[in-house]
């Protein structure tokens, strides 16, 4: 299944519409989406997580065409990253829609959802049955949201279910009603839930299933639409089933203007603009009052309308979303290797029984909460153990983030290994090295000089200045009484992370040919990293 394609393949494959599909006259839009953008700006100052006041005005205001200065997504942005932060990277535990939403939202502004305040907020969408407990409406969002920033679909450690976007596409797919719509329940279709059904579907009309599921729900709504235009849910006429057919049909390339929409000389854009209160917003229904939910929806229909009627990425094709220069990329030294990434948290809160009151307890966390370095089991980290030189390497190369290499050159390191791929990696990088040319000893314990040597070189993947000249070394090591036993190639290693503070300067010894332990490593790296700005 193919993640993404191009409006013109939909338009070629299942509408056949020529490139004048969008051909209308826009001056009431543009005149409409400037008075409402205005009043958006003015009345959401302080935009904030939640669906009205939040996220869609942010989206609608970042996918129009108005001069908002980027302040104003900055100061979103920061609100969004302190929310994220106090809630310890748990949005909802039921309502994944919360994670969606977010990331939608912080894609139109260039911001990337896989690091906000060190938390990958696309990693709940990889849990299949978490995602669907709300029923459609979570899979519907989790597409839309995944393909606005063209994402891979994360894994997620703890999902019982891991889930991919054809499982999605097909849970949508199943609880398409008789009648050709779909609907939160029951089997009579609702114009909102079809409308933004067939958003989510929009990129995968190369689908056969999906294509047909389309056709029959376009045809549902062709007969829902009213006498003049509009859509009613619920037994009642509103702005926002306008908004969600409106949408569709430009995520799907249809005009509005298409005879199976148009009723009486009304299209569901003329239905829409009943509902203007001139100079301000949009009522959800007639009898209402302005209302900031209806505007907000009503506006970034708009931008969709206005977007498609250009030529322009569509509303949810974010692959030109402004720019605000905070990416995934940018975090780190200037000079760090292109490949070295900051490592998400995955699994907040992780933690084990028996690291209660030890001192290198937030750094365990800290690696552990990122599925840098695993347990013994599932509760036990076991802080005083040593650590073999396969397991050192895997740590090494998932805490840099490193694209996985297969470059392997010793005998006793082979394709069946758990370890193959990390130790490939880290070779390949030039972070671990043979204990000969043909072995590696994977199985070998490694030694604190071992490990300084293999953290320096990080280091210095990372960015870092890791050179000392030969006074500095011995300036650095002559505090420590067995500073003469360390071995040569490993002297400016552990001076470099004693005077960097990534190893305890405070310690009497070095103990260089020592096994080092698990919680020193976790300490060691995680204080690198932390130098680096990886973490």
């Amino acid at each position: 299944m193919k993640k993404y394609i191009s409006i013109l393949l939909t338009l070629t494959i299942l509408f056949s519409l020529s490139s004048e599909a969008f051909a209308i006259d826009t001056s009431k839009v543009d005149v409409t989406l400037e008075g409402v953008g205005n009043y958006l700006y003015e009345t959401v100052k302080e935009p904030a997580v939640g669906s009205v006041g939040g996220e869609w005005a942010v989206m609608g205001l970042a996918r129009c065409d108005m001069d908002i200065p980027d302040e104003y997504f900055e100061n979103y942005y920061q609100t969004v990253t302190k929310y994220v932060k106090d809630s310890g990277g748990v949005l909802d535990n039921k309502k994944y829609t919360e994670y969606s939403r977010v990331i939608v939202a912080l894609t139109s502004i260039g911001k990337n959802p896989a690091d906000v305040a060190g938390y990958n907020l696309l990693i709940p969408l990889g849990d299949y049955e978490k995602t669907v407990w709300q029923g459609i409406n979570g899979a519907i969002w989790a597409l839309i949201a995944l393909d606005s920033g063209n994402y891979d679909m994360p894994g997620n450690p703890n999902a019982k279910v891991q889930a991919t976007r054809e499982m999605y596409i097909n849970h949508i797919l199943e609880k398409q009603t008789s009648d050709g719509g779909w609907a939160l329940s029951g089997d009579v279709a609702d114009p909102d839930v079809t409308g933004m059904a067939l958003q989510a579907l929009s990129k995968y009309q190369d689908n056969d299933k999906v294509k047909s599921a389309t056709e029959k729900a376009l045809n549902c709504l062709s007969k829902m639409q009213k006498e003049n235009g509009g859509f009613s849910s619920y037994e009642t006429e509103n702005s926002e089933s306008c908004v969600q057919v409106l949408v569709a049909l430009c995520e799907l390339g249809i005009s509005i203007d298409d005879a199976r929409f148009v009723k009486n000389g009304k299209s569901v854009l003329d239905n829409l603009f009943t509902f203007y209160d001139n100079g301000k917003g949009f009522r959800h229904i007639h009898e209402d009052s302005t209302n900031l939910m209806a505007t907000e929806q009503c506006f970034y229909a708009l931008v969709a309308l206005k977007r498609a009627s250009e030529g322009r990425n569509t509303l949810y094709d974010m692959s030109d979303a402004k720019n605000l220069n905070v990416s995934l990329d940018a975090v780190g030294l200037a000079g760090k290797n292109a490949d070295v990434k900051k490592m998400s948290i995955t699994s907040p809160g992780k933690t084990f029984a028996d690291i209660v009151g030890h001192k290198d307890k937030t750094a365990i966390e800290a690696l552990a909460s990122r599925g840098i370095i695993n347990g013994k089991t599932e509760n036990s980290f076991e802080p005083e153990s040593t650590m073999t030189r396969a397991e050192f390497a895997t740590i090494i190369a998932r805490g840099l983030g490193l694209p996985q290499k297969s470059n392997v050159i010793f005998k006793d390191v082979t394709t069946n290994d758990w370890f193959y791929n990390y130790v490939g990696t880290a070779y390949s990088y030039g972070i671990i090295k043979g204990v000969s040319e043909s072995e590696f000893n994977p199985n070998g314990t490694i030694t604190r000089e071992e490990a300084a040597v293999m953290v320096t070189r990080a280091a210095k993947l990372c960015g870092m200045n890791t050179e000392m000249d030969t006074i500095a070394v011995r300036d650095s090591l002559a505090q420590f009484f067995d500073y003469v036993k360390a071995s040569d190639w490993s002297q400016s290693s552990l001076a470099f992370c004693y005077n960097e503070k990534i190893m305890n300067s405070s310690v009497m010894d070095i103990k260089p040919k020592e096994a080092v332990t698990r919680a020193e490593i976790a300490s060691m790296l995680y204080n690198m990293l932390s130098l680096a700005k990886l973490l």
